[in-house]
């Protein structure tokens, strides 16, 4: 079966075609400035060498259409017809509590997607319209969505709430929902492989480190808690996001500044983090260079970075009563040692020793603590396309 694999943004697409009875990537791109003059798609066939396009999308149907053009080109492409792909599996962001999983789409799912745009204003609109214009160039090709959300979603009530009036709750679904579910559970599936294939007993914190970061404690294969709250903005400081502040912060900011609620909510989602308290830029390499050069300020939003990871951990450790491994996964937490080794140092109190030559490498699976250490510290890089892949096949021979 072939598995076309969409992550669509407000002006973007990303796909990724899968053959699944061996997991290749056959095929995958990027339509760029979708709406906007310029619009481009840069594709890549397995074997050959990447392609640009440029011409006009004004919508995700054109991006669409010309994706599935491309697929099929006889120089480009990697299939001889659409009627080859057998499904398509959506990257959803906000699943609310409606879905603990993945579903094949129809009207109630869309249905519900629409009902919480207030929750992921930025994403799930987005999401939907590559839905729809997959129903649109693909008919009778079934699609299904898989939430950022759902994996967390075995979370106890007393995890997941606020203390704030009940009545909220209700009304308006004001809970921790957390994000990076795919990711968590591409990387706790792996791990569980790692530590010897059986997920009951296992304690897993995973730590997905990017520009956006969350992390996850994982109890018998099911999440119990995590960072990241009724939006991404929760957790610990961020690439441009504040994390968890003293929520009096807001309305004093506000009265102080003369902010509107927008323009605080903007404060704290692209002004914060790293970008905000090193003054210089929201890339992690940029603000480790300037560190090494003695930039005073990026230290400290690194050391502040760190910390408070560490501090995730720590508690996580109390919620799962022990701890059998911690998995670094994402951008950074992939292909910065200097990172991991900082973050397992806090760590040594728990047990934690790690290998410096190990820890050294990159971009693989690998477990680098020590023969003796009490906790095993394991480094996975994250495939959340191939988990998306691998939900829709599932469901779809259902």
């Amino acid at each position: 079966m072939k598995i076309l694999v969409i992550n669509c943004g407000s002006s973007s697409l990303k796909y990724q075609l899968f053959d699944m009875d061996t997991n290749e990537v056959l095929a995958k791109g990027l339509c760029e400035r979708i709406g906007i003059e310029g619009s481009n798609l840069q594709h890549t066939a397995a074997g050959k060498d990447k392609v640009t396009f440029t011409q006009p999308m004004p919508t995700h149907n054109e991006a669409i259409q010309l994706v599935m053009d491309t697929l099929v080109s006889p120089e480009h492409g990697v299939i001889k017809s659409v009627d080859e792909i057998g499904g398509v599996g959506h990257r959803v962001v906000h699943g609310g509590d409606k879905f603990a999983s993945s579903v094949i789409v129809d009207d109630s799912v869309k249905d519900a997607i629409r009902s919480i745009f207030d929750l992921a204003p930025l994403h799930n609109p987005p999401n939907l319209m590559g839905i729809e214009a997959c129903e649109k160039i693909m008919p009778g090709t079934p699609n299904v969505v898989v939430f950022d959300t759902a994996f967390h979603q075995t979370m106890p009530a007393e995890a997941y709430m606020y203390a704030l009036p009940y009545e909220y709750y209700e009304k308006y679904g004001v809970r921790r929902y957390g994000f990076h579910g795919t990711s968590h559970k591409y990387v706790t599936q792996r791990a569980i492989a790692m530590l010897g294939g059986k997920a009951e007993g296992t304690k897993i914190i995973t730590c997905h480190l990017g520009n956006g970061s969350s992390i996850a404690a994982v109890k018998d294969g099911k999440v119990i808690d995590t960072t990241m709250g009724l939006t991404p903005l929760a957790g610990f400081e961020m690439g441009t996001r504040c994390g968890d502040i003293d929520p009096a912060i807001v309305p004093f900011l506000m009265k102080k500044e003369n902010l509107s609620p927008d323009e605080i909510d903007n404060v704290m989602n692209k002004k914060s983090g790293l970008l905000g308290v090193s003054g210089r830029s929201s890339d992690f390499r940029d603000a480790e260079e300037a560190a090494d050069n003695g930039d005073e300020r990026c230290k400290l939003a690194l050391d502040m970075f760190r910390y408070q990871i560490a501090k995730f951990i720590g508690a996580y450790y109390v919620a799962l009563g022990g701890c059998d491994a911690i998995v670094f996964t994402a951008g950074i937490g992939e292909n910065n040692s200097g990172h991991r080794a900082a973050i397992c140092e806090y760590c040594k109190c728990l047990g934690v020793e790690i290998d410096p030559e190990l820890n050294a490498q990159r971009g693989k699976e690998i477990d680098f603590a020590t023969k003796d250490s009490k906790i095993r510290a394991l480094l996975i890089p994250t495939n959340e396309e191939l988990m998306i892949a691998q939900d829709t096949k599932e469901l779809l021979e259902k």
